[in-house]
C-alpha cells in the first residue's frame, strides 16, 4: 500500500487564518474595481476557493490550467493547457497560484494575460519559496514564505496525488510500505 510520510509545515487552522487576513486586505484594496480571480489549476483550487470566499466584494471567476512538471520534477517550460472564459481586458486581474518557486510559471502567466489589455495584474500566492527563485517576479500577497522543500495537500500534489490533505506537509518519502 503506497503511503505519504510528511510533517505538517502548515496546519489547516493556520491556513484559514491567513486566507482571512488576504481576502480582508484584497476587499480593502479592489473596493470599487472590477476584479477578475483567476485560478491556476489544478494546485489552486483549495485555496483559491477559500480565498474567494474570504474576499468581501463582488468577482467575476476563472481558471486557466497550465503545466511546466512532468512527474515530480519541473520541465523549465510552461505550457498553457486552457484558455480564460472571462474577457479580462480592462478589468482588474488577480491571478492566484498555489506556489511560487522559480518565478518561471508566474512570468509566462502575468506576460500571456497582459496581451489581453487587463487594466492591472497582480498575483497572489498560498506559497512563496524564495530562495529557489531564479526569475525576479512581483508577488503581490504571499499566504506563507516556505524554505526549499517538497510540500503538499491542500491542492499541492506528489504525482497527482495528496491534494486533498486539509494541510500543508513536507514530502520526506513516498513508496510502497506496509
Amino acid at each position: 500500500m503506497e503511503r505519504i510520510f510528511g510533517r505538517p509545515i502548515v496546519t489547516q487552522e493556520e491556513m484559514r487564518a491567513r486566507i482571512k487576513e488576504l481576502g480582508k486586505q484584497i476587499t480593502s484594496d479592489y473596493t470599487g474595481k472590477d476584479l477578475v480571480l483567476v485560478g491556476v489549476l489544478k494546485g489552486a483550487y483549495a485555496f483559491y476557493a477559500d480565498l474567494a470566499r474570504a474576499i468581501r466584494i463582488p468577482v467575476r471567476v476563472d481558471f486557466i490550467v497550465v503545466t511546466s512538471y512532468s512527474k515530480a520534477k519541473t520541465s523549465g517550460k510552461v505550457k498553457m493547457v486552457t484558455e480564460l472564459t472571462e474577457d479580462i481586458e480592462g478589468k482588474d486581474v488577480l491571478l492566484v497560484e498555489d506556489i511560487v518557486d522559480s518565478g518561471l510559471t508566474v512570468r509566462y502567466l502575468v506576460k500571456t494575460l497582459a496581451k489581453r489589455k487587463p487594466r492591472t495584474i497582480k498575483v497572489c500566492t498560498l506559497l512563496s519559496k524564495p530562495e529557489r527563485r531564479t526569475i525576479d517576479v512581483a508577488i503581490d500577497y504571499v499566504g506563507f514564505k516556505i524554505p526549499n522543500q517538497y510540500v503538499v495537500g491542500y491542492g499541492l500534489d506528489y504525482e497527482q496525488k495528496y491534494r486533498n490533505l486539509p494541510y500543508l506537509a513536507v514530502l520526506d518519502k513516498v513508496g510502497d510500505q506496509e
